[in-house]
């Protein structure tokens, strides 16, 4: 088996067509469908550098930019941003090509998703270190360590906040505020 180690090593390209069955009540493609399709293309590269299975720890961002109409070639585009001792971040592109026009391509949607590399029993296991070799890749890894600081730290707020409602209510029913 090739070690993977570069971030260009990792890139998977998958294209399919919309179809109607994939529709939401306004006659688009199914947002669900996209994100479906993003997390399946994300987990190919993410079990490929993991060298074995990684399961999605998180959809750190998935932002829609223009709707995919039934009928229209869906490309997605998937590379690895990051790697840490176990975890990896995903980063998707998603554009179509139009089914009724010969157009560029329209980006209709991206996304950054966290995978976590595990062994057979299911614990998190070390994954390689990840080897960049262009000015791209280093921003793509700076700006994934940046998302990475802001996920931790958004959890740490909100952990912080649960202990303090936690302790004002252990408070409030012992008479201090009488």
């Amino acid at each position: 088996m090739v070690a993977v180690t570069t971030p260009s090593q990792t890139r998977v390209d998958l294209s399919e067509i919309m179809r109607a069955t994939e529709s939401n009540l306004l006659g688009t493609v199914h947002g669900g469908v996209l994100m479906k399709a993003v997390d399946s293309i994300a987990g190919v590269v993410a079990n490929r550098y993991a060298g074995g299975p990684a399961v999605t720890a998180a959809m750190d961002e998935m932002t829609f930019l223009t709707p995919v109409r039934v009928g229209d070639i869906l490309h997605s585009s998937a590379q690895l941003n990051w790697a840490g001792r176990s975890s990896m971040e995903v980063g998707v592109r998603v554009e179509v090509d139009r089914w009724d026009a010969i157009t560029d391509r329209v980006h209709v949607a991206s996304a950054y998703l966290v995978f976590v590399a595990v062994d057979a029993d299911g614990r998190p296991k070390h994954v390689p270190e990840l080897d960049l070799e262009t000015a791209e890749e280093r921003r793509r890894f700076r700006e994934a360590e940046i998302r990475r600081e802001h996920r931790l730290a958004r959890r740490t707020a909100i952990e912080a906040s649960r202990e303090a409602e936690a302790e004002a209510g252990r408070g409030a029913g012992n008479g201090a505020d009488a």
